[in-house]
């Protein structure tokens, strides 16, 4: 076991915490704003195929196999393309780059209504892949370059916060869309895809006005706030830099940080995954409208948003990312195997609702513990390919949940698998290696 680094010192003029943590709040008013509603508007288009499947799969003649491959094939795309996203990002900027990435999505998720069968599905999916590869890994480098490691839960959580909450504001709308029989000569699945395709598309021209790659460009900020946070990310990134063996592409597939954060990302994404592709069909089972299905799929989100939050919170007041990551996901897995026990919709939609809260809640501290582990050279390639591998999951796990569903007539097996996936979530955490640098609140010397 390599023995833990001691406590570096820092400069005697690095900023006090209370300097960064005013400067912190002006940057995080200037842009988790955008960033939260890009990511918002990112879940709302990769997972609005659920709620138009209400009406569209039988339209356009898809199987529960049929539509769980085809929304699968999303993420074959993601993964492909992530990393050379990523180092296309860091070469050429952040504005640029996410901004490119908004308006590319966008246009082809509006193309999803001009699907006509089973092979057009597939394809339109296929490209979606393509056009948003890279946001997200891309906004996690992002906020490194940005926000010191010991704030990051609290920030990563906000923007994450967009997960749950594009289903809360989706969710509903979806249903309200899918009330309308034609408009201008469009199935209301198709008037949702048009929609709900717009405001990437205008979010990507304000980012490009609005974004900074970083802070020394800062014009917003005062020059010695600029440089005091500067200074700050460039003393922490000295300290804490991790150099791999396989260098900065993707050789670092076979570094072992990346692959242990890559199936830790992939385990904590399943069940949001599947759930975002497959619970506007579970509740439509309960017998419900389109438009009430909208608004009951939307619950266990809401519950989600707030978790994320108030537990990343936690994870960064406690300053500890191991426990803070292990326990939501064994909330989720219990609640998650419970739905089997009991036929009841309510009570099942209870259990739901409080898988919710552990399978949210974990985002922040475990994509903190990975922004924390992968950083200096190697955060760029390191990032991508954890999300990329990771994101894989949103492939696997609605697959399975569309094999278990036709192969059993019913979901509640589905959720069995989920649970059996969120306990690995909870597991793997605490294996975290102790020879690490512990995480702390850098002070000035």
């Amino acid at each position: 076991m390599i023995a833990t680094n001691p406590k570096p010192h820092a400069p005697a003029e690095l900023a006090d915490k209370e300097t960064i943590d005013q400067i912190l709040r002006k940057v995080s008013v200037r842009l988790m704003p955008i960033l939260i509603l890009a990511n918002i508007f990112s879940y709302m288009d990769r997972v609005n195929v659920g709620f138009a499947a209400l009406t569209a799969n039988h339209d356009l003649g898809l199987s529960p196999l049929n539509y769980a491959f085809g929304a699968s094939l999303f993420f074959v795309s993601y993964f492909l393309f992530e990393l050379p996203s990523n180092l296309i990002m860091q070469r050429v900027g952040a504005r640029l780059w996410i901004s490119r990435i908004m308006i590319t999505w966008g246009l082809v998720s509006a193309s999803m209504a001009l699907v006509v069968g089973p092979h057009s599905f597939y394809t339109v999916r296929f490209l979606l892949g393509v056009a948003e590869a890279g946001f997200f890994p891309g906004v996690l480098l992002y906020i490194t370059y940005w926000f010191p490691s010991e704030y990051r839960a609290r920030y990563i959580g906000l923007f994450q916060l967009a997960i749950p909450m594009a289903t809360v504001i989706g969710a509903p709308m979806s249903g309200m869309i899918l009330s309308i029989d034609h408009f201008a000569g469009l199935k209301s699945w198709q008037l949702l895809y048009i929609i709900e395709a717009l405001p990437p598309i205008i979010l990507g021209l304000v980012s490009w006005f609005y974004l900074t790659d970083r802070p020394a460009q800062a014009a917003w900020l005062e020059p010695q706030e600029r440089q005091a946070l500067q200074d700050r990310l460039d003393f922490e990134s000295r300290e804490k830099g991790y150099v791999s063996r396989f260098g900065r592409g993707f050789g670092l597939v076979a570094d072992r940080r990346v692959l242990f954060y890559a199936a830790l990302f992939f385990t904590t994404t399943s069940a949001s995954s599947a759930l975002s592709l497959w619970l506007p069909q579970i509740v439509k089972g309960f017998g419900l409208s389109n438009l009430a299905t909208g608004f009951v799929s939307a619950t266990p989100f809401v519950a989600g948003a707030i978790a994320m939050v108030t537990w990343g919170w936690v994870s960064d007041r406690l300053r500890e990312r191991r426990w803070c990551s292990a326990i939501p996901s064994f909330l989720a897995a219990l609640a998650l195997g419970a739905c089997v026990f009991t036929d009841n919709s309510v009570t099942q939609m209870i259990f739901i609702i409080i898988a919710g809260i552990g399978i949210f809640g974990v985002k922040g501290p475990s994509l903190a513990l990975m922004t924390e582990g992968l950083t200096g050279a190697v955060g760029a390639g390191g990032l991508a390919l954890v999300s990329s591998i990771g994101n894989l999951s949103g492939f696997v796990a609605p697959y399975v949940i569309g094999w278990i569903k036709t192969e059993t007539g019913n979901f509640s097996y589905g959720l069995l698998f989920l649970a059996f996936v969120a306990a690995i979530a909870g597991v793997l955490p605490l294996f975290h290696w102790r020879d690490e640098k512990p995480l702390r609140v850098i002070q000035p010397a």
